[in-house]
């Protein structure tokens, strides 16, 4: 069985100024300030719509439905792990398409425009659901939609940026990323009271984000005709050998711990605070932005900082395996907080070991790719270890919270433990590898 080459039609989002290089050329210009700004809020958008039900609209959602705070925590689970899958398979498939576009408009642009609308539309089911199936079905779409425009996003980070420019831009990508999450959660503290609201706003935020950067990206127009796209070569999107590129399979297996010990806690974060500390949902709410944002006052220059200082000597892998270590010493030490001054003062220590962290981890990916000519195809497979944890953690995190738990009260302890183990493995995971200092 084959399918059709995809030639997407849309209309024309504004002609780029800059001529795009020829697909596989490696770029050796500097992109200009306004590209790179451009850039970092499509980023801070796309995860501010994106990231919203994850770390706390959901749970708002839920609440709505569900009183029994271990039903909530399993019901949590259930709706993002299933969404999650979804963002395994529609990351990589959708890239693969991204990659042999032939639209006039470019490769990636289409599927970043049309990827948003999706999005948005499967927010909006969220916001008018009353039941678990219509959460799931509007998470479902939601993820199909984000992750449509996500991979061609992350895929014009390969094919627009010169090598020497890689650890400042993914550090200012990483940073908006983080950034994203504190907008994501300052718009649940602004419409606790307005579902339809609560989800809306920070979509229509993201498809906003996205056309921007489409309208002055210098998209890549593929003139030859690929070959055609059988099933086999659809199974082969989803897989990179890692015999013939070790050191690949090393850097993705370090993300996927890494994003693993992090959803382990921020998915189940409100209902930890809020339930620790006897808050209610809205004071919560409250009280997780004041924690995120001092995360990101200390993620933001620590990152950028780390990010110029790792473009100007060469070095990727100390910084990211110390920041991993920081991060399972502060996830470990959240078993222990019981106030929030306790809460913020950890999470001031999570900050700091993330904006490491997200100053030189994507400069790390980008170096060790192993094909140019098709980035999107390999961004894909390495994005399943970020969507693969999504998937993954609600699951693992509803279990370990009802192993041992008591009425009313989820197992926390048991859940920081081995989040804090996986990002300690994701430190040493990265230890061998030789093609980078």
């Amino acid at each position: 069985m084959s399918f059709p080459n995809h030639k997407t039609l849309m209309p024309r989002i504004g002609a780029s100024r800059i001529a795009p290089l020829p697909i596989g050329t490696k770029p050796t210009d500097e992109k200009s300030f306004w590209f790179v700004a451009a850039l970092a809020f499509a980023q801070f958008a796309l995860f501010v719509a994106l990231l919203g039900p994850v770390m706390v609209s959901m749970a708002i959602k839920v609440g709505t439905l569900e009183d029994d705070p271990v039903a909530q925590t399993s019901m949590i689970g259930f709706i993002l792990g299933t969404g999650a899958i979804a963002a395994v398979i529609g990351n990589v498939f959708f890239g693969r398409l991204s990659d042999r576009t032939r639209s006039r408009f470019g490769r990636r642009r289409p599927w970043m425009v049309l990827g948003s609308l999706v999005m948005l539309l499967g927010l909006w089911v969220i916001s008018i659901g009353t039941n678990t199936p219509a959460l799931m079905l509007g998470w479902l779409i939601t993820q199909l939609g984000s992750n449509a425009a996500l991979s061609a996003f992350m895929a014009t980070l390969a094919d627009q940026l010169p090598e020497k420019q890689y650890a400042r831009t993914s550090a200012v990508v990483g940073i908006m990323q983080q950034v994203g999450i504190l907008g994501s959660i300052w718009f649940a503290t602004l419409f606790t009271a307005n579902l339809g609201a609560l989800f809306m706003v920070p979509g229509l935020v993201g498809v906003v984000g996205i056309i921007i950067y489409a309208a002055v990206l210098p998209d890549q127009v593929l003139d030859t005709e690929p070959p055609k796209l059988d099933i086999k070569e659809i199974l082969r999107s989803f897989w990179v050998s890692p015999v013939q590129h070790p050191y690949y399979a090393l850097v993705w297996w370090q993300r996927f711990l890494m994003m693993l010990a992090t959803f382990l806690f921020t998915t189940f974060r409100l209902p930890f605070v809020a339930g620790r500390m006897d808050m209610d949902d809205a004071t919560g709410a409250e009280t997780i932005f004041t924690g995120v944002l001092i995360y990101t006052i200390l993620l933001v220059p620590i990152g950028y900082l780390v990010g110029w200082l790792s473009d100007k000597t060469g070095h990727r892998k100390l910084p990211v395996a110390l920041s991993a270590t920081l991060f399972a010493i502060g996830t470990y030490l959240l078993f222990h907080v019981d106030s929030p001054g306790e809460f913020y003062a950890v999470e001031a220590l999570l900050g700091a070991a993330n904006g490491i962290y997200m100053g030189v981890d994507m400069a790390l990916v980008l170096t060790v790719l192993p094909d140019r000519n098709n980035p999107a195809k390999d961004l894909g497979v390495f994005n399943i270890a970020n969507a693969g944890p999504q998937s993954l953690a609600p699951y693992l995190g509803g279990f370990l919270l009802a192993a041992g738990a008591s009425a009313g009260s989820p197992n926390f302890g048991l859940l920081l433990v081995v989040a804090s183990a996986a990002a300690l493995l994701s430190a040493l995971l990265i230890l061998p590898i030789k093609k980078v200092k």
